[in-house]
């Protein structure tokens, strides 16, 4: 169980404050980390309490760069380094694995927090979809090619955390045609849904193979939380409802929308929390886990297992 008191108004820094022993000398990659964003506010909020290092990740260097400069003008003391890394690209990918697979140091905690939202129909640099590209085939490759970094961690306890959403509720793995009849069957919504339930069944699949190598994961539900993330989306589209997979009504009008650090707490309960291992695999909301809050078939086991084998099929690699 994590802190009883954590919720929907916990903000990322008291629970960094709360778990600064466990944040304490480790190495954390954080991907998508664009300032303004919840992947730069876990950055932000992780270097505050003497990590040894976070590893900021995302497309363009400038951006960065700029994270960095802001980090360090508040903790100038923080180890920070930047990774470049393209989700919608396997050449990026890879070249980005390759660079962490030749640091010194092991990976403790890898955040898998970077995504696309409900964009309209383009594909990735190798032809996918690229919701189901940017959101789970790029960090599933990136992962698995890292794994070797991650379970090497002196901590004995290694942890991976894929930011997934409330969004999963819409879609579940349309194994038969992930990419939409190459966008002639595209729903934006349904394929935002679909990648949103791969990274949950991504967070299981990476816990039931690894935990007897000491790896715990999980997925969870930031929030609704209004960032660069909703470029794509218009206001008045919340005020539409929509229906989630097995056709109940979604009404996001009454959506109540969290600040950057509320939607940043539990990015850093999933990552920090001791007491929450024994339930690796799981899936967390406002701070807690919230298995109830998932879809059963983003918590099936066989569908997880069937994920990674398209995922594979898809990449070309075998893991």
């Amino acid at each position: 169980m994590s802190n009883k008191n954590f919720g929907f108004h916990t903000e990322a820094d008291e629970v960094a404050t709360y778990f600064e022993n466990e944040i304490k000398g480790k190495t954390v990659l954080i991907t998508g980390c664009t300032w303004g964003g919840l992947g730069a506010e876990a950055a932000r909020v992780v270097s505050k309490h003497q990590p040894a290092l976070v590893i900021v990740a995302g497309r363009k260097q400038e951006a960065l760069d700029y994270t960095i400069e802001k980090i360090k003008a508040e903790t100038p003391s923080a180890n920070l380094r930047s990774l470049i890394i393209d989700l919608a690209s396997l050449e990026s990918v890879r070249h980005a694995a390759a660079e962490v697979n030749a640091y010194s140091e092991a990976i403790d905690v890898l955040i898998n927090n970077a995504a696309i939202m409900a964009s309209p129909y383009h594909t990735t640099k190798d032809g996918f979809e690229a919701q189901f590209g940017t959101n789970h085939i790029g960090p599933f490759l990136f992962t698995n090619l890292i794994l070797p970094k991650v379970l090497a961690s002196k901590t004995g306890a290694p942890r991976i955390v894929n930011v997934s959403s409330i969004g999963h509720i819409i879609s579940s793995i349309r194994l038969d045609d992930p990419f939409f009849d190459n966008g002639k069957a595209y729903q934006k919504w349904t394929a935002y849904g679909q990648s949103k339930t791969a990274n949950m069944l991504f967070a299981r699949a990476l816990s039931n193979r690894y935990k007897s190598q000491g790896l715990t994961a999980f997925s969870l539900h930031p929030g609704g939380i209004n960032t660069n993330l909703a470029r794509d989306v218009k206001p008045e589209e919340f005020m539409t409802p929509m229906k989630d997979y097995d056709g109940n009504v979604m009404d996001w009008s009454k959506l109540e929308f969290k600040t950057i650090p509320e939607g940043t707490s539990t990015h850093l309960v999933a990552a920090f929390d001791p007491k929450i291992a024994s339930d690796s695999g799981a899936y967390l909301d406002d701070c807690q886990i919230a298995m109830d809050n998932a879809k059963p078939y983003a918590k099936d086991d066989t569908q997880a297992e069937k994920l990674w084998a398209l995922s594979e099929q898809i990449v070309g690699q075998k893991f």
